[in-house]
C-alpha cells in the first residue's frame, strides 16, 4: 500500500500543469518545459507498465478519445504539451509511436515517454522555440530517418508506382492560422526557410488507384505501420495520418477523425474513404525500427 500510495504522490507531483525538464536522449543540456495535467500523466503510466504487445494495442487504448485541433497551440512559449485527453492526427500517431518505442525498449517512466514524444516531435529532438517543431509531415519523415526511428517504404514497384515532388509553403503564405506566427512575425522568415528546404523533395508513394490491389499492398504494408495520405492542396504535402490495420482482407485506416470527431478504427476500407476526398492522391508509409 505505502508503494502505491509513493506512486500516486509521485505522478501528481511531479506531472502538475508544467515542469521543466532534462533530456537524456538529446544534447545533455537541453532543458524543455513540460505541459502535462494529472490525467495524462495517469494513463501514460498505466499503458507503460502494462505493455502491449503491438503497435496496434497500443493506439487501441485511445479510441473514443475526441478530436481535437491546434492542442499544442496553447501557450505563449513552446513546450512540450502532452495531451492524451484531446488529439489530432499528428498528435494521435506522435503519441502512439513514443509509447510503442519506450515499450519496446523497455523504458516504464513517465519521463521516458516524455523524452521519447520531444525525440519526435522536434528537429533532432531538441525543443529550442515553435521553429523547431517538425510542422511539415514530410519534414518529420526526414528527420526521424536520420535519428534512426524510423523508415520510409518507397518499394518494391508496384505497388510503389508513383512520385511525390514536395512543393510546401502554406505556413509562410497563411501566417494568420497560426498562432505563434500570427504572434511573432519574425518567425515567418525561419519557416519560409525550412520550406524551401523541403520542396524538391522527391518521395515514392502507392496512388490512390493502386489501394485497392491488396495482393500488392499485404506484401507491403503491416499492421501498424503509419500511414501518411498525400493529397493535391496547394502548398501542403500530407493532408492526414493513422495507422494501418488488416480486417476481414481489407486494409483500414486507425486514425484521430475530424470527420467522426473522435479516434475511430475507420469502417470503410482505405481505398474507399480515400475516394471520398477528391484530393487525396495516394499513401506514404512508415515503419518504425
Amino acid at each position: 500500500m505505502k508503494h502505491l500510495f509513493l506512486f500516486f504522490a509521485f505522478v501528481f507531483g511531479a506531472c502538475t500543469m508544467s515542469y521543466a525538464q532534462q533530456s537524456a536522449n538529446t544534447q545533455p543540456s537541453a532543458v524543455y518545459a513540460v505541459d502535462m495535467q494529472p490525467a495524462d500523466s495517469l494513463l501514460i503510466a498505466n499503458i507503460l507498465q502494462q505493455a502491449p504487445r503491438s503497435v496496434l494495442e497500443i493506439a487501441r487504448q485511445f479510441v473514443g478519445r475526441p478530436y481535437v485541433a491546434h492542442t499544442l497551440e496553447v501557450n505563449d512559449d513552446e513546450r512540450l504539451v502532452v495531451n492524451t485527453r484531446q488529439l489530432d492526427c499528428t498528435t494521435f500517431v506522435e503519441t502512439v509511436t513514443a509509447l510503442a518505442i519506450c515499450i519496446k525498449d523497455g523504458k516504464k517512466r513517465v519521463s521516458d515517454y516524455t523524452d521519447m514524444l520531444c525525440r519526435l516531435r522536434y528537429r533532432q529532438g531538441v525543443l529550442q522555440g515553435y521553429e523547431s517543431r517538425l510542422h511539415y509531415f514530410t519534414d518529420w519523415i526526414v528527420d526521424k530517418q536520420q535519428m534512426g526511428l524510423v523508415t520510409e517504404l518507397q518499394a518494391p514497384n508496384p505497388p510503389f508506382t508513383a512520385l511525390q515532388t514536395v512543393r510546401v509553403n502554406y505556413m509562410s503564405r497563411h501566417p494568420q492560422n497560426y498562432k505563434a506566427l500570427k504572434n511573432n512575425p519574425s518567425l515567418v522568415p525561419q519557416i519560409r526557410q525550412q520550406e524551401e528546404q523541403l520542396t524538391g523533395l522527391q518521395f515514392r508513394y502507392i496512388p490512390k488507384a493502386g489501394v485497392k490491389n491488396y495482393a500488392l499492398l499485404r506484401k507491403a504494408i503491416q499492421d501498424g505501420d503509419i500511414i501518411a495520405i498525400t493529397c493535391s492542396k496547394p502548398g501542403l504535402d500530407i493532408a492526414h495520418l493513422g495507422f494501418a490495420v488488416w480486417r476481414n482482407g481489407h486494409l483500414h485506416l486507425l486514425n484521430a477523425s475530424q470527420l467522426h470527431h473522435q479516434v475511430i478504427e475507420e469502417p470503410m476500407p482505405l481505398h474507399q474513404y480515400l475516394s471520398k476526398h477528391p484530393s487525396h492522391t495516394g499513401i506514404r508509409i512508415i515503419r518504425m525500427k
